[in-house]
């Protein structure tokens, strides 16, 4: 929960915007001010306070304890310009408080936390346990000094400015090992944790058995990631109980699919009592990856551990049009998130200050979409975070097809909408998409041109509007002119034709002309060109393709 403080108007104007955008999340404090601080303090995870920042230091001084366990704190001024992450910016969580203060208000956050000033992420920030000299190792990283990064296991990591050796050392395991001087260690969750147990099997002996079978083999328990069993075992009260205790959860699996999974130890017994040869051991091994410790007994449980690959991430990221404000926010999310970053030369340059020190680059020119997939599938296929990015949308015409062509299930993907070139230039134009609409790409490298024809024609016949793709180059110079002819044998020669170059982008043009008037040669591959159908008008200097609502119908 959210505690609101405010102390004037002003203030409770906008916490009363917050708590609208809010509704299940946060809680307005009323009555003095020191009061209101004081129980927010102890009953919330973080605090907005719509007050001056001397104000709330002064306030929050006596209340402060543990930076892993005090609520974060963010102050909004008067004028509501400025949201302040004040304490707490990691452990409370403040800094993505203050970024999402200022996404409903409209203000600037105000985030002094050193590594976020400089674009690195924070080790402890990255969603699993850490473990060392956060404070030394992360001063290495910010003051460029040498830190060497050991992973142990595979996991895809946020990009850090790492090396081969160094003086310092960020170490990626899920063994029980103790932090050395000048090294913090991470800990992926890796670990999962197959138990089968008989009925009413106390929950002191399933975690006995589990936590022995980690610390035998040298594991740590930071790394389990879950709990796992047959389905007929999902409410057995020692395994959920079990699963709670270690805070992790519990993941069940039907018995027909446990018995698919190869295991060296199956057994007669659990096959008669719930249908498979094996739950500890296939529970543990559903997902892939390799067993670390064997089927192991008690008197009323078993328990068997496996680790888990560490499944790479591709993101599929589309960079709009060309206007950063059309960039969106997970957009650029994915883009901070990635290791590693895939992408056509000209796009790479258009984002490359967003991306955080330590991201590897791998860039190529035009016509290489083939292989840009290949490498950004072979990237994740090795346990990266990798984000291929693309123009417009990325699904449209772009990068997203070729890459899930060559992905499998072996890999995470993620999906990142962009603004297509089609919606930029119809909003410039005015409302052309405003009825059915198709896209069309008169490129024909990769279509045959007598397929293109016969969509074009199926366009025409069926009285869409068509924004036409990639429409003319010096050496496809007759592709739209034949389109455009096509489209001619179906409407009047005054038909509205909207025509965009660099649609967002500083040297952005337009115009608006017709079917008849349309000089071709002021065309290239920069522009989009967008046909009107039979009911396209043009409406003070706008092209409109009217919905046909009833009203419009009676208004004639």
């Amino acid at each position: 929960m959210i505690g609101l403080i405010s102390a004037t108007a002003a203030g409770a104007a906008a916490r009363d915007r917050l708590a609208a955008a809010w509704p299940d999340r946060t809680r307005a404090y009323d009555g003095p001010v020191k009061d209101a601080v004081r129980a927010a303090f102890a009953e919330c995870e973080q605090l907005v306070c719509f007050l001056a920042t001397g104000a709330v230091v002064r306030l929050i001084a006596p209340l402060l304890g543990e930076k892993a366990s005090d609520p974060g704190v963010v102050c909004v001024d008067e004028g509501g310009r400025f949201a302040v992450s004040l304490v707490g910016g990691h452990a409370g969580g403040a800094n993505e408080l203050a970024r999402a203060v200022s996404g409903v208000l409209g203000a600037e956050p105000v985030v002094t936390t050193a590594t976020d000033a400089v674009g690195l992420p924070g080790l402890d920030t990255l969603g699993f346990p850490v473990e060392g000299d956060v404070a030394a190792v992360s001063r290495a990283l910010l003051d460029g000094e040498p830190v060497a990064l050991e992973a142990e296991v595979s996991w895809p990591l946020p990009p850090l400015p790492v090396a081969a050796e160094g003086a310092y050392t960020v170490r990626v395991t899920d063994r029980a090992v103790e932090p050395g001087e000048r090294e913090v260690v991470l800990r992926p969750p890796t670990l999962v944790a197959g138990v089968g147990a008989s009925r009413g099997a106390p929950v002191e002996e399933v975690l006995g058995l589990v936590e022995g079978a980690l610390r035998d083999a040298g594991l740590s328990v930071a790394s389990l990631a879950e709990l796992a069993t047959v389905d007929a075992k999902a409410e057995e009260p020692g395994i959920v109980e079990a699963a709670r205790r270690l805070g992790v959860p519990l993941v069940t699996y039907a018995a027909e699919e446990l018995a698919k999974v190869d295991v060296p130890n199956p057994s007669e017994a659990p096959l008669a009592a719930v249908g498979t040869p094996s739950v500890a051991e296939a529970a543990a091994l559903v997902g892939g990856g390799e067993l670390l410790v064997p089927k192991r007994k008690s008197a009323m449980a078993t328990c068997a551990v496996g680790r888990r690959p560490g499944r790479g991430r591709l993101a599929v990221v589309g960079l709009g049009p060309g206007a950063r404000d059309l960039l969106t926010p997970r957009a650029q999310q994915e883009l901070r998130r990635a290791s590693v970053l895939v992408g056509l030369d000209q796009y790479v340059d258009q984002i490359r200050d967003l991306l955080r020190p330590g991201t590897r680059v791998l860039e190529s020119g035009l016509g290489a979409e083939e292989e840009r997939a290949r490498t950004a599938v072979a990237q994740a296929r090795k346990g990266h975070a990798v984000a291929l990015i693309g123009s417009g949308d990325a699904g449209v015409y772009a990068m997203a097809s070729p890459a899930l062509a060559e992905a499998s299930d072996d890999i995470d993907v993620v999906g990142v909408p962009g603004v297509t070139a089609a919606l930029a230039a119809g909003a410039i134009l005015g409302a052309p998409l405003g009825h059915d609409h198709v896209s069309i790409s008169l490129s024909d490298l990769h279509t045959p041109w007598e397929v293109i024809e016969r969509r074009v024609r199926a366009a025409a016949e069926a009285d869409l509007v068509v924004t036409f793709y990639n429409p003319r180059s010096r050496g496809r110079d007759w592709q739209l002119p034949k389109a455009l002819a096509i489209l001619a044998g179906h409407r009047e020669p005054t038909t509205p034709v909207g025509v965009v170059r660099n649609a967002s982008r500083p040297d952005e043009s337009s115009r608006l002309t017709t079917l008849a008037e349309l000089d071709v040669a002021t065309v290239d591959m920069m522009t989009v060109v967008t046909v009107g159908n039979t009911a396209t008008r043009r409406i003070a200097g706008r092209m409109v393709t009217p919905r046909g609502y009833r009203w419009q119908e009676e208004a004639k």
